[in-house]
């Protein structure tokens, strides 16, 4: 049923602090846009079982959604594979329209999946919106590579014949995705599978299923009344092509194993944990699957004395504050050397209580929301406890917020050690520890010594200096006096343990292409 999940509060908000319940929240949203069914072969589907999706930040109930199961994920394959031997034979130019489509559908319901977003994500609403033109962008940007996937000639020895190298869509993806960024990292990676003429089945974190739903009913929006076996050349992305199976915590280990094993998936795209990604790639490993991985990073943000430190602590609140600290390339930890510390963590300090309210995203002037659930705030508070038992200062913050159980206050501490939790182990919270350091190669190797490599900062404005660091940082991304670095138009990935491939830009398509040598003889 249509917006059939959504539930207002019933009682005051948890906390001493009264939060807007969810109902409020929700004023004036489009009811068409709010799905509770799996979205499979294009049609919506119920499961025999549900599972509640809350508001995190005020325990409101937003609604019960389809528990897809075994038997839902298979099926959702069956119907991607199906959808895929039509869709391949698609036009770049054809495919490429569909996708320009879908972006333009996302733009006119920005507002409205903006508001998805924060009602079950916590996400400050400035911040939605700002997913969601995000989210938008990764499919207007592949529905132009669509039209850019080249093969090669080349000239080999013999005079009699010609090579070519020709780009083939891979099949089937099964994409995973985290709740962090419940939109974007939907498009990131189904924009450029069918761009390059794959079919996807997505299995949205059960934190944030409604806007992976949502996606699908925008999607539909020119879909309807269209035969199943149309193609695009009739206005409208086949069935099949993109499928949504939602499913509970309880459910996502079988369902994650049920589509990674299923032998008719080519291709595994996956944001998460490492933990989780080690899991996915033994699955993949069993039926050699080609596989995409986004997994954990422990970001360094090194602030060097030559830096000019108005602009590294306006780097370091965007780097480490953005959706309340919990996003993969967020800093966590910073490295100032000695001569310049006492001034980057004062004002350091005087911006995050300038600038920093915590609330609830749908609340004006909120900066920072809930964290997605109490074991989050659990591990920045188990976090904070360790580095304070080993002799770290707390500068602001330390402790969780009056609004609620999910809420924890900014938090700034130093004279931090290597020692400490928070330097050795990803925090996904509102938390910033700073370690002093004497030289630039005592500042590279305590960086370097994680086995995650996702994103670094630092700050400098020594051009030699700029040179070396940048080189020398174990990371996939770099940002040097800017501590935001995401774009569509640039490749987004990491090295070591923080996954394996790369996506956006120009780069994200080839992960959904394989190449094909074909020997043309007899000339």
């Amino acid at each position: 049923p249509r917006a059939g999940g959504l539930v207002p509060a019933s009682g005051p908000a948890p906390g001493p602090a009264q939060l807007r319940c969810y109902a409020g929240g929700l004023a004036g949203l489009s009811a068409a846009l709010l799905r509770t069914d799996s979205f499979v072969g294009g049609r919506w589907l119920p499961a025999a079982a549900t599972f509640p999706v809350q508001d995190p930040a005020s325990g409101a109930a937003l609604g019960m959604v389809a528990d897809c199961g075994v038997r839902e994920a298979r099926a959702a394959v069956r119907a991607a594979y199906e959808a895929f031997c039509r869709w391949r034979e698609v036009s770049a130019k054809e495919r490429s329209s569909l996708l320009r489509k879908w972006y333009n559908l996302m733009i006119q319901n920005k507002d409205d999946l903006a508001r998805i977003i924060t009602a079950e994500s916590g996400k400050p609403l400035k911040e939605a919106h700002g997913e969601i033109l995000y989210s938008a962008f990764f499919l207007e940007w592949f529905s132009e590579e669509a039209r850019r996937v080249y093969g090669d000639i080349i000239y080999t020895p013999a005079k009699d014949r010609r090579a070519l190298v020709l780009k083939q869509p891979i099949g089937v993806a099964a994409v995973i995705t985290p709740w962090n960024f419940p939109s974007a990292m939907i498009t990131r990676k189904v924009g450029a599978a069918l761009a390059a003429g794959c079919t996807v089945v997505v299995k949205p974190a059960e934190d944030t299923p409604f806007s992976a739903l949502a996606l699908a009913e925008v999607n539909q929006g020119f879909l309807l009344d269209l035969d199943p076996l149309l193609l695009a050349s009739q206005a409208g992305i086949p069935s099949g092509v993109y499928n949504v199976i939602p499913c509970s915590r309880k459910n996502a280990k079988e369902v994650g194993e049920a589509i990674c094993t299923d032998p008719l998936v080519s291709k595994i795209s996956f944001t998460g944990s490492t933990t989780t990604g080690k899991i996915l790639l033994h699955h993949a490993a069993n039926s050699v699957k080609r596989v995409s991985m986004e997994l954990g990073g422990l970001a360094p943000f090194i602030v060097f004395d030559s830096a000019n430190v108005d602009q590294a602590v306006a780097g370091a609140m965007a780097s480490k504050f953005r959706n309340t600290g919990q996003t993969c390339v967020c800093s966590n930890q910073f490295l100032v050397q000695r001569g310049i510390h006492d001034a980057f963590v004062k004002a350091f300090a005087e911006a995050m209580k300038k600038n920093l309210r915590v609330g609830n995203g749908f609340e004006e002037g909120t900066t920072q929301g809930p964290l997605i659930n109490e074991k989050a705030v659990e591990k920045v508070e188990k976090q904070v406890n360790d580095a304070v038992s080993k002799g770290a200062t707390v500068v602001t913050g330390g402790k969780r917020h009056q609004l609620g159980k999910n809420f924890f206050e900014p938090t700034l501490l130093c004279n931090v050690t290597q020692d400490m939790l928070c330097t050795h182990e990803e925090t996904f919270g509102p938390l910033a520890p700073v370690i002093k350091f004497d030289t630039e190669e005592e500042a590279i190797a305590i960086a370097n010594a994680a086995d995650v490599g996702l994103a670094g900062y630092f700050y400098s404005q020594d051009p030699a200096q700029i040179w070396r660091v940048a080189e020398q940082l174990e990371v996939g991304m770099v940002g040097v006096n800017e501590g935001l670095i995401s774009s569509v138009e640039c490749p987004f990935g990491g090295v070591k343990q923080s996954g394996l491939g790369r996506e956006g830009s120009k780069y994200g398509i080839d992960e959904y292409l394989e190449l094909k040598y074909v020997c043309y003889g007899g000339l």
